[in-house]
């Protein structure tokens, strides 16, 4: 560890802070930003120790005190990461935060794709966005309550999904494996048994997938479903991570072929049915 690099990124935050706006009085110092102390107060630590921290001095926190002091600085998420690489030599372990939605940005990001049906996915496989072509080609997401969006769910639940897939089995147990690795890269643990709980007790299938302990990775592969318009298509898609945000992953599917990329703009602009499922 580069003593002086954490001390020097501590000092620098703790110099960004405005007192008043924190509680503290605001008169006269000697220095711009919070005191050394008064770091320590929020952080709820002893206010030498983190002197010595700031100064490279004492021994290495724990993982713990330095997310306290993260609390206390106020850092963004990627400050704390760099705070954890400079004391540790690595990032923090991850810290599953869930989402209800998206930035605006990433949402035109999404509709951006006019002919290529694209979603976003939690860790837990919840969708929580998805664009047009998604809406059209694959599920209308926006009809189904928002515990329905989950892919799982979807996947052990609804006949139509099902029925849709080409060779359930294999894609089941695919869907299963990655969405093991998914939810411990992110370090959704307590969502992650609450689900395993919920579909163990409804599906004999996800339990004895699930007991049989495999992790794939989904960066890119071939879907093949049967179209309630189209029939049968082979799309290709591609898994993106959403960067500063390990609970979270883009989707983007495309046409298999020449032929069927034509058929899917005739049908993304006149809006037909889905296909009832991206799994």
């Amino acid at each position: 560890m580069a003593r002086d690099d954490l001390g020097t990124f501590l000092r620098d935050r703790r110099m960004r802070l405005d007192p008043a706006s924190l509680g503290f009085p605001s008169g006269r110092r000697r220095t711009p930003g919070l005191r050394r102390e008064e770091v320590a107060q929020r952080a709820n630590i002893s206010p030498t120790w983190y002197t010595w921290l700031e100064q490279g001095r004492g021994g290495a926190p724990s993982a713990e005190v330095l997310d306290r002091i993260a609390a206390g600085l106020m850092l963004t998420d990627p400050e704390r990461d760099h705070l954890h690489i400079l004391a540790f030599g690595h990032p923090p372990e991850a810290r599953y935060r869930g989402a209800e939605a998206i930035s605006p940005r990433l949402q035109r990001v999404l509709d951006a794709l006019e002919w290529s049906p694209a979603l976003v996915r939690t860790a837990t496989w919840d969708v929580v966005a998805w664009n047009r072509a998604a809406q059209v080609v694959l599920t209308d997401y926006a009809q189904l309550p928002r515990e329905g969006r989950n892919i799982l769910r979807m996947m052990f639940s609804d006949e139509r999904v099902r029925s849709a897939q080409a060779d359930w089995l294999s894609v089941a147990r695919y869907v299963v494996g990655a969405f093991r690795a998914d939810a411990a890269r992110a370090g959704a643990g307590v969502e992650v048994r609450q689900l395993v709980e919920e579909l163990s007790s409804t599906s004999p299938h996800f339990r004895a997938l699930w007991n049989d302990n495999e992790i794939v990775s989904q960066k890119e592969g071939v879907k093949r479903l049967r179209h309630a318009e189209l029939g049968p298509i082979e799309l290709e898609f591609s898994t993106f991570a959403v960067e500063g945000r390990s609970d979270l992953s883009m989707m983007v599917y495309n046409p298999a072929t020449p032929g069927l990329a034509a058929r899917f703009r005739e049908l993304i602009a006149r809006g037909g049915g889905p296909a009832a499922g991206p799994q």
